[in-house]
């Protein structure tokens, strides 16, 4: 059966007027100045914020970036350290607190949804934007003994059994929660049925909805394809579709969302920010501490390890970015009953 709703990324994910500027007013590290000031000096040492607990993809990223950046050494030490929850917005409270600029937190589209749905003091207008780094499908799973052999099978059956149907993912209003939403809705149910049908139950790390997969706790998971791949291909999971618009490298017999009979695409991008008041030259330094990343050969063998897309924007070309996806995240939230 062909279900003909269409809910691409594009539309989903497009717009979000957002102010993301850095304040000047300087702390430390960076090479160069705005004309008045003396230089400072470069950055040796990071600190890595991973706003969720490990075994996420959140947390993946954060790691390689670690391992990459001291391997290479562009610089001396990055340590990483897990804040999780509310999908990374108690991390971000603590990075409004900072004050060392040589900091960089992982977030993505998961944390400009869980802003909108914890209604998050703290904002990414109040923080430091540094650069996108990746971009990932996401892939629905159910525990291998599931009765669903397809996505048709799993989406009609929470169609018609509603909150008997329990999905697991991350956080509320992140990717998968909206990819799980933008399911029902081109389904056909509208607005304020898709909460009340849709039985989500959110994770702050990835090792969490694995365990509830695993254990057959949950009727289906949806997360990164990275992150469930590994169950995937030992058999304790079952791929039913990924979410990007062309099939998987690594899982080239599981359809894409659109191929299974719903006209939906949605990818997961991921990238870095800064504390805000930040001065200029201090932003200056940590986009040249990370576009080193970008550019390292380990960081491209990562890429390819972990399945992940490179979507490298830094500097204005991801402020325009940013500002392009908020208000697109939160009316999409609004339209399927999220917020």
């Amino acid at each position: 059966m062909k279900h003909t709703r269409i809910v691409t990324a594009g539309a989903a994910f497009a717009v979000i007027a957002l102010a993301l500027t850095a304040c000047s007013g300087g702390n430390a590290p960076a090479g160069g100045n705005d004309g008045g000031g003396d230089a400072v000096a470069a950055i040796e040492d990071v600190k890595i914020i991973v706003p969720a607990d490990p075994g996420g993809g959140w947390d993946q990223t954060g790691r390689a970036m670690s391992q990459v950046l001291t391997g290479d050494e562009i610089v001396g030490s990055a340590p990483v350290s897990n804040v999780g929850g509310a999908g990374g917005t108690v991390g971000l409270a603590q990075l409004a607190n900072e004050k060392d600029p040589a900091t960089l937190m992982v977030m993505g589209l998961v944390m400009v949804g869980a802003i909108e749905t914890n209604a998050s003091a703290v904002r990414l207008e109040d923080t430091t934007p540094i650069a996108r780094l990746t971009d990932e499908p996401l892939v629905v799973v159910v525990p291998e003994s599931s009765k669903y052999e397809t996505l048709e099978d799993l989406v009609e059956d929470i169609v018609d059994k509603g909150q008997e149907v329990t999905v697991t993912g991350g956080s509320a209003g992140g990717a998968d929660h909206i990819l799980a939403g933008l399911l029902l809705e081109a389904a056909g149910l509208e607005g304020a049925e898709i909460p009340e049908k849709l039985n989500y139950t959110p994770n702050s790390g990835g090792g969490e909805a694995v365990s509830l997969l695993v254990g057959n706790k949950v009727a289906a998971g949806i997360s990164g394809v990275g992150e469930f791949l590994q169950y995937i291909e030992d058999g304790s999971m079952r791929a039913l579709a990924v979410s990007g618009a062309e099939p998987v490298e690594s899982l080239p017999d599981v359809p894409t969302i659109t191929d299974a009979g719903y006209d939906v695409v949605l990818t997961n991008w991921r990238g870095v920010i800064a504390p805000g008041g930040i001065s200029d030259e201090e932003r200056a330094e940590l986009e040249r501490i990370v576009t080193e990343l970008h550019d390292a050969e380990a960081w491209t063998d990562e890429l390819e390890t972990k399945g992940w897309a490179d979507a490298f924007l830094v500097g204005d070309e991801f402020d325009t970015f940013l500002e392009e996806n908020i208000s697109d995240v939160t009316g999409t939230l609004e339209n399927i009953g999220l917020i």
